[in-house]
């Protein structure tokens, strides 16, 4: 507190503002704010952060740096403020902002994501007397690229993909004009001067005779399929409402079920074709404009092949000028679909020349742009569920925003998981998780692994001194782990699922954790995934499972659910539950000499590990109820029995799910050697039960999701009246089924517990990175054994 009879001598302020300060037009609110107030000084952009410098009265310096925090930009994420007040003699007058200088080798700031186009930029878009009219590369230092065209900090164009793009005079002016909305923008551009459309055939031939956008558009309503290259890689396009245009994009890319995105013109169009609350609305036409899984209205122009067997599909609406002038032409079709533009196990192509290679055989013609994509950044993927965004992948618009924690960390690499990779690195209270990596099960996604890392470490200028990696010691993740010369920290996957919500709220723990997914290495040495634990920051105790099923074929089993149906059934009944006259009709039709092989290998102990996994316990069912039995997409089969389930839900539903219906339950629930478990095999009688009464597929699969929700639920109260502990985590893939995650939610809060979900972060294996940076970062900080993170039982 300054005495008062200094409140109007001149003062000197060196301020340094961390995180998400450049690219969002945060030096020029300095230099407005400061020239508003009469402030004389400098601001500039460093490895460090932004620095600013200010000499005038020390009450308007005071009111200067709290307006500095209050009124930011809109798309600034402020992580620190350090001001260091001195004496000061007069300055020269003016406040200007400086060229950008390097920090020092630990950068503190952050590269925004990209974001949207802006309302102001889309009126100027759709402004015929605009000199920028549907200009496809329009933005401003509110809206654009960002991560995807930055080489290096500190953020300014000769560091991004524009530094080929000298400005024009008019865009120099703007550039350098305080009061315009462009005002240091570094991706500024016009058609005199910043990038380029073109439209291609298969060859690489350029067509030249017409407007590329306008005969693009023409080629869609035609049912030809389209690569077009976006903000961070190539998309396949096609007419959404075409079934031939659709089936054959499935055929060509080889993806005969997975559901396919679409992008439509505008919030009223998403209407026409899905049910829309209150916030998947707010979500859709946010600045970071994911993808949306919505719920598709029986009557519609969509065809029936982009979703097959489940009731929701993605949405986006477009976000970048290039989508708003696609649907402004009159030939576009109402609906798109805008899937990856990859081949099987590749990621997606960034490069013009990449993409002519290895797409040709998919698309039939190419719209081209000549601004280079330097980091590669898939759509996210969000849902609504508990009242809360649940995001599946995220990836463009919130990466590479840095998750904020409680506890300071080492510079930590935390190398992820198998299936839904990311990585992540960790420095002091700041983790940033990188975009959606994907399944590294082949050597170009490894590679895309590899680039990404040493990318945003540069970016970061952070060298890792620790790392942390998953359990099961072949994941590629975990292998590059320990070829590093860098202390090495393993953690179990479950246990990183749990830490990643619990950091994301602030909970230190103990937490009671239900983290339910496919697979996951346990500490015994068993394959994990539907797990009850009680968790802490850097250790965990098994309190209870799902009783195991057998995995015939071990991997095998994880794309067949016809092999999870009969290990159901031997589970259950046995031997003899295996015998032809005691199948259920939807395995009766299997080959006898498969069903005997499978047996004998489940009754010999060969190639059939025991697995607790939710996700297998799901495929079992699916196969039981004939939904299917081969699976060509990762949780294919749970996503159609969540699917069968939804048809029988009623308006009541959850309200059925009332405590008392918790309480009789004592078939499902038993202990063995100090651990609960939760009996799969009262789930396959129930469902085996059920076909033999002739009741219908729908509500047998909505029983089975209650009678889950409720064993759980009872699990959960009576250990949390033993331990005392009453908050919960949810987590892990199998949370990714609303019917689920809302019905845990739901029956958890209604027994006075606190339930937590991940709302930063993917609620699958995409989240595993984060957890494991925390756990590794602690350990590495304590100096606790690489090895032990497991409480004694």
């Amino acid at each position: 507190m300054r005495s008062s009879n200094t409140k109007h001598k001149q003062q000197g302020v060196e301020i340094l503002v961390r995180g998400t300060v450049q690219g969002v037009g945060f030096r020029p609110f300095i230099y407005n704010l400061a020239s508003r107030l009469g402030i004389s000084g400098t601001v500039t952009n460093t490895g460090d952060g932004v620095v600013i410098t200010a000499t005038a009265p020390h009450e308007r310096l005071d009111f200067f740096v709290t307006a500095i925090q209050n009124d930011a930009p809109p798309l600034a994420r402020i992580t620190a403020v350090e001001s260091r007040w001195h004496d000061s003699s007069l300055a020269a007058p003016g406040f200007f902002i400086l060229p950008s200088v390097a920090g020092s080798a630990a950068a503190n700031t952050a590269i925004p994501p990209d974001i949207a186009i802006c309302d102001d930029c889309l009126n100027e878009f759709l402004d015929p007397d605009d000199d920028r009219f549907h200009y496809p590369f329009i933005n401003c230092t509110n809206c654009g690229p960002r991560f995807t065209i930055v080489e290096t900090i500190p953020y300014d164009r000769p560091k991004t993909s524009m530094k080929v793009f000298p400005m024009c005079s008019r865009c120099e002016i703007e550039y350098h004009d305080p009061g315009n909305r462009r005002f240091h923008a570094q991706p500024n551009a016009c058609p005199s001067c910043g990038p380029a459309v073109s439209l291609h055939e298969r060859s690489g031939e350029a067509l030249t005779k017409t407007h590329p956008v306008a005969a693009a558009a023409t080629l869609l309503a035609e049912g030809k399929i389209l690569a077009i290259r976006g903000l961070g890689g190539f998309h396949l396009v096609v007419d959404g409402s075409s079934d031939t245009a659709v089936a054959l994009l499935r055929a060509r890319k080889g993806r005969p079920d997975k559901p396919l995105a679409v992008m439509v013109r505008d919030l009223a169009a998403a209407k026409e074709i899905c049910h829309l609350n209150s916030t998947e609305q707010k979500i859709l036409t946010s600045p970071e404009r994911p993808i949306v899984l919505l719920v598709k209205k029986d009557q519609s122009c969509l065809t029936a092949g982009l979703a097959p067997g489940i009731e929701e599909i993605g949405v986006m609406l477009p976000y970048t000028p290039l989508h708003h002038l696609l649907f402004q032409m009159p030939d576009c079709p109402k609906v798109l679909v805008m899937t990856s533009g990859n081949v099987s196990g590749s990621p997606i192509c960034t490069a013009n020349e990449d993409a002519l290679a290895r797409l040709a055989a998919i698309a039939d013609n190419f719209l081209l742009h000549n601004r280079e994509i330097v980091t590669r950044v898939d759509d996210s993927v969000v849902k609504v569920a508990c009242d809360n965004t649940l995001i599946l992948r995220r990836a463009r618009g919130f990466v590479p925003s840095p998750v904020m924690i409680d506890w300071p960390l080492p510079k930590i690499l935390g190398c992820g998981a198998g299936l839904k990779n990311t990585f992540s690195l960790g420095r002091g209270k700041s983790v940033f998780t990188s975009q959606h990596i994907g399944d590294l099960d082949s050597l170009p996604i490894y590679e895309f692994y590899l680039e990404s890392i040493d990318h945003l470490k540069s970016v970061l200028q952070l060298e890792p001194e620790a790392v942390a990696c998953d359990l099961h010691p072949d994941y590629l993740s975990s292998r590059f782990a320990a070829e590093l010369d860098l202390p090495l920290y393993k953690v179990q996957h479950h246990h990183a699922h749990a830490v990643a919500v619990m950091a994301e709220h602030g909970l230190s723990g103990p937490i009671l954790a239900v983290v339910l997914d496919g697979t996951g290495l346990g500490e015994d040495g068993t394959i994990w995934g539907g797990e009850i634990l009680r968790a802490e920051l850097t250790g965990f105790q098994r309190l209870g499972h799902l009783s195991h099923l057998l995995l015939p074929g071990g991997d095998a089993a994880n794309t067949e659910p016809w092999r999870m149906g009969l290990s159901a059934l031997f589970q259950t009944f046995g031997p003899e539950g295996l015998a032809a006259d005691r199948l259920p009709p939807a395995l009766a039709q299997l080959d006898q000499t498969k069903v005997a092989t499978i047996a004998s290998m489940m009754q010999g102990g060969f190639q059939s590990p025991p697995s607790s996994s939710c996700g297998r316990l799901f495929d079992a069912v699916a196969s039981l109820l004939g939904l299917r039995q081969k699976i060509s997409y990762e949780g294919q089969a749970a996503m159609e029995l969540e699917a069968l389930a939804k048809k029988a839900k009623t308006v009541s539903w959850l309200t059925q799910l009332s405590p008392k219906s918790h309480t009789v339950l004592s078939p499902f629930l038993y202990e063995t050697n100090g651990k609960w478990e939760i009996s799969s095999p009262e789930f396959v009688k129930m469902v085996r039960d059920g076909i033999a009464r002739a009741e219908s597929k729908e509500i047998i699969a909505l029983r089975f999701h209650s009678l889950l929700i409720s064993s759980i639920t009872r699990l959960i109260e009576i250990l949390a009246h033993q331990t005392g502990i009453r908050h919960v985590v949810l987590s892990g893939g199998c949370m990714q089924n609303s019917l689920l995650l809302e019905g845990l939610f739901h029956t958890l809060k209604q027994i006075r517990l606190q339930v937590f979900t991940g709302n930063m972060l993917p609620v699958n294996d995409g989240a595993v990175s984060f957890g494991q940076t925390i756990i590794g970062g602690l350990r590495h900080v304590s100096r606790h054994p690489h090895e032990s993170n497991q409480r004694p039982g």
